[in-house]
């Protein structure tokens, strides 16, 4: 079945306001096209330091109440670094307390700034305990890790393995803490965009099982002729390459670039029309004895099928999981074919 990740927006959990909450309530309520596939309470890098207690418990105590109305999945992204053992331990503790408290809401931990092989193995046994010490079946709680450090690099097929453990569910790209690794720096206040990083992030985790999601956009206003505006050209540019290279998924800081993510990593209506024609002469050309066959002037044999018929199962996982992200894309008749088709695998 295919996991939907188009969206991975870190919320902070806790912010210097009367209602710290505020930004974690507006994720969790979110609705339409600004509602993320993966809602990441941000208690690390987004939570200021003298607030990381508060961001565990705005967690705790808003999860029970919203939760089981959002459509998406939660991950909260606690602390760690490979190369602080304090740190480490946080993250220990804040993982424990989450599975112990909300584990039934939590799809799975989100941990960052991931080391070797060893590193990541750590953080795996540090879910897998806290499940056990609260009664949870083994892997109901998964792992994603953010790559951004060169030793995770190094190591990216090893870790993209451990995919097969059914723990390990995603990998994140970090870039700017992974430009600050490898002491390079931004040129006229632009750094590398590491495009071959990505594709080699998007074949490990198509290897391992594992959906993929691109680094964040931070550049989230410009300004011209004296007018500061939402860049959305940017961020839909870099979403596009993302897309291109196989990425399921891009990081989003704010509401409006989780409705453009959504978009760009869903299924046009010509892109589904067309899949879906295919898919349906496909399979009557196999029902008469058939292998490959030209429909539209495209020759489609299984190879081609596959793909197509991954489009088909991208929309309905989208209209499972956000039916009026669908229903707002999709005429009814189109939408409806997509829902009754037949697909195959294998």
């Amino acid at each position: 079945m295919t996991r939907l990740a188009r969206t991975f927006q870190t919320a902070p959990a806790a912010v210097p306001r009367e209602d710290s909450a505020k930004y974690l309530d507006s994720g969790l309520t979110a609705e339409g096209f600004e509602a993320p596939d993966w809602l990441v309470p941000d208690i690390e890098d987004g939570t200021a330091p003298d607030m990381k207690a508060e961001a565990v418990e705005n967690v705790v105590d808003r999860l029970p109440e919203l939760a089981p109305d959002f459509g998406g999945e939660i991950w909260p992204r606690v602390e760690w670094d490979c190369d602080d053992p304090d740190i480490r331990d946080r993250g220990r503790e804040q993982i424990y307390r989450l599975v112990s408290e909300v584990g039934e809401h939590l799809d799975g931990v989100v941990v960052p700034k991931v080391g070797r092989l060893s590193d990541v193995e750590a953080a795996v046994g540090a879910v897998a305990e806290a499940e056990r010490e609260h009664g949870f079946d083994d892997g109901t709680v998964e792992l994603a890790v953010i790559v951004e450090t060169a030793a995770a690099v190094s190591d990216l097929p090893a870790i993209a393995r451990l995919g097969e453990s059914d723990r390990l569910a995603g990998l994140v790209f970090g870039p700017v803490d992974y430009t600050a690794d490898l002491g390079g720096r931004a040129m006229d206040g632009d750094r590398p965009r590491w495009d071959g990083l990505l594709e080699r992030l998007s074949n490990e985790a198509s290897a391992g099982g594992l959906v993929a999601v691109g680094g964040p956009f931070d550049r989230l206003f410009d300004e011209r002729a004296g007018v500061t505006y939402y860049n959305a050209p940017g961020y839909a540019d870099q979403v596009e390459r993302e897309a291109r290279i196989g990425l399921d998924g891009s990081w989003s800081l704010h509401p409006k670039q989780t409705a453009q993510a959504n978009r760009v990593h869903m299924p046009t209506p010509a892109e589904l029309r067309s899949a879906v024609e295919k898919v349906e002469g496909f399979n009557e050309a196999k029902e008469a004895g058939t292998g490959a066959v030209v429909l539209d002037g495209q020759m489609v044999d299984e190879a081609t099928y596959r793909n197509f018929a991954n489009t088909v199962e991208t929309v309905r996982a989208i209209d499972e999981r956000h039916p009026t992200q669908t229903v707002e894309t999709y005429d009814e008749p189109l939408l409806e074919r997509a829902r009754s088709v037949t697909v195959r695998f294998g």
